[in-house]
């Protein structure tokens, strides 16, 4: 068989790899859904700021909370006690900071920029995220993005442990994107340059209530 051949058959198989690795990684991509050429304009105009927490009961579920719930009665609940626990934290806020970590996130782990990702996630996700940046480097790929917007961000999931005052949110993002994988070569293994991808992601982010460290992390990733 041609040497030619032989090196075609390696790389497609060390990218089917890293494709499956990589979505372990970061959650479902949805697929190809819209096309565009450039120029792409943002996907989001600018958003006002979140309006300041509505004054706590004295039990119950505040305003705040409900709204941002969507209506599940769990989630509200567990909300108004992170809140609570935490004068002046606000979950309509907390899911506009989440975009802005989804985009941050998504971007640093593309550009490979563990020291961003370092600060942002748990060890045990940061240790997945930092092992297919290594085997992308290792196999010589290059990736070329550029994140569009976030089209959907919400609750969709709450925790909240009244004894140790640990906190979980889970937020599903769906989000928009160009992504291309290159090889050594600079040939397009993956993804398109010119087409936007829609992606849907839950992600869950965690943090002890009341503590000194203001950052949330993230813990998990997944459908």
């Amino acid at each position: 068989m041609p040497s030619g051949v032989i090196e075609l058959i390696i790389l497609a198989g060390i990218a089917v790899f890293l494709l499956f690795r990589l979505r372990g990684v970061l959650g479902t991509k949805t697929g190809f859904e819209e096309q565009q050429h450039r120029p792409i304009p943002r996907a989001e105009a600018t958003r006002p700021a979140a309006p300041p927490p509505a004054p706590l009961p004295d039990e119950g579920v505040d305003e705040d909370s409900a709204a941002a719930a969507g209506g599940d009665t769990e989630i509200a609940e567990a909300l108004a006690a992170m809140r609570r626990a935490e004068e002046g934290f606000s979950p309509r806020a907390f899911v506009q900071g989440a975009r802005g970590a989804y985009e941050m996130i998504l971007m640093a782990f593309e550009q490979g920029d563990l020291d961003t990702l370092r600060r942002f996630l748990a060890p045990d996700v940061y240790a997945g995220f930092a092992e297919a940046i290594e085997g992308r480097r290792a196999a010589g790929y290059t990736v070329e993005a550029r994140f569009i917007g976030v089209r959907e961000a919400k609750i969709v999931g709450a925790r909240f442990d009244p004894e140790t005052a640990d906190a979980e949110i889970a937020i599903r993002f769906k989000g928009e994107m160009i992504t291309a994988v290159h090889d050594a070569e600079h040939r397009v293994i993956e993804g398109d340059p010119n087409e936007i991808r829609r992606e849907t992601d839950v992600w869950t982010f965690a943090r002890r209530m009341g503590a000194s460290d203001p950052n949330w992390l993230l813990v998990a990733t997944g459908e």
